[in-house]
């Protein structure tokens, strides 16, 4: 059967180039070079070429050949080759063509690459998920409230809550506090960006956290460089944030620096998980209704939610194990509207009376497996 494409369309696009030759020299030995050249649509030079070069009994001599010169007239001299191998060991991220370009050397990119490879100094660039695996293993290494980032949550992009969020006066931006070794995270809530309410925020957090027995000693709270952290553009001199912050004795503030949003990555995922199980799935029937079911998210999250990623635990887990003296009560602090909001006493704005916020040192009771809590004011919250 004649081969319909030619012999050289093929082998370009063959993997294993040897079988067809194989066959082509056997129906040569047999039949005669002509007739195979005929049969595999190529010239009687190629098929003389392999059936010459072939070893009759096995598939030697199949493999294509070097074709580089075997007496070139430009070869890298030992010198060209020890500066290649130096430049390499000195400056050991920088590629062949930018250290070619920069040192003026009289070789081309390929060489050095190659003598590199001799040399085993290629080093592999590490994946993203390997990064990430090793930035995790960092993490564990921290001591517990080492560092926790604060940042905020634009809400109004949200698809499925931006109608209710009209209707019903809810808030437009999240506050958002994380532990970056547990994962423990608070909730606050406003109408707009403001740095009194993160100042509010911020202390709301350390007095929750002070209380239940948690040491502030060389402690960090990270935030972007948003002027509800840092003020004014042309401030000179720390904002009111992080004066408050570093009110608390041990405890400081740093921003990370700009467009390094990466940096915020703990707080940033617990952005997208909120969105998903609760924004995108939650309906509201009042701004009340609102607080209570992101009371009972946020108590869930610190107590009943595994995360895969630290060992398959819960928050609280996590602090229990690291430190036992750690009051159970710090997964208690209530989400609040930070627009009402005045130290524990505070009104909702739909709500004409009744209704305050509980301090986090009057809660009574911490049920079970970490899933309900009871509140003095009469309110279960359920996981």
């Amino acid at each position: 059967m004649l081969y319909p494409i030619p012999y050289y369309d093929i082998m370009r696009n063959c993997k294993d180039q040897k079988q067809i030759r194989f066959k082509m020299v056997i129906y040569a030995r047999d039949y005669g070079v002509k007739p195979a050249a005929r049969m595999f649509n190529t010239t009687p030079k190629t098929v003389r070429k392999w059936l010459n070069r072939w070893e009759p009994g096995s598939m030697r001599g199949l493999e294509d050949r070097s074709r580089a010169p075997k007496h070139p007239n430009i070869r890298i001299t030992k010198a060209q080759r020890k500066e290649a191998i130096d430049l390499k060991k000195r400056y050991p991220n920088i590629g062949a063509l930018r250290l070619i370009e920069l040192c003026g050397l009289k070789m081309s990119d390929k060489a050095m690459r190659k003598i590199w490879h001799e040399e085993n100094l290629l080093k592999r660039r590490r994946k993203k998920h390997k990064t990430k695996n090793d930035l995790r293993e960092m993490k564990r290494k921290w001591r517990l409230f080492q560092q926790s980032d604060i940042d905020t949550k634009h809400l109004y992009d949200i698809p499925e809550y931006w109608i209710q969020m009209k209707m019903l006066r809810l808030p437009v931006y999240q506050y958002t506090f994380r532990e970056v070794v547990s994962g423990l995270m608070f909730l606050a809530f406003s109408q707009e960006l403001s740095i009194a309410y993160s100042k509010k925020f911020a202390k709301m957090a350390t007095a929750h956290l002070g209380n239940c027995g948690v040491n502030f000693k060389n402690s960090v709270f990270q935030t972007d460089n948003g002027s509800e952290f840092i003020g004014s553009w042309n401030l000179k001199g720390d904002s009111v944030f992080t004066k408050a912050v570093e009110k608390t004795g041990g405890l400081a503030h740093k921003t990370i620096p700009p467009g390094a949003h990466t940096w915020q990555a703990d707080v940033e995922t617990v952005h997208n998980l909120i969105e998903i199980e609760f924004y995108e799935v939650e309906k509201f029937s009042s701004r009340r209704n609102f607080l209570e079911k992101a009371t009972s998210y946020q108590l869930w999250f610190n107590t009943a939610r595994k995360n895969r990623y630290k060992g398959n635990k819960t928050p609280w887990n996590i602090i229990h194990e690291r430190n036992p003296e750690i009051s159970p009560k710090i997964c208690l602090l209530k989400p609040v509207f930070l627009d009402s909001y005045d130290g524990f006493n505070y009104k909702p704005l739909d709500s004409p009376g009744g209704y305050h916020l509980i301090p986090h040192s009057s809660c009574t009771k911490f049920l079970g497996n970490g899933t309900n809590m009871a509140f003095s004011d009469g309110n279960n919250y359920a996981g």
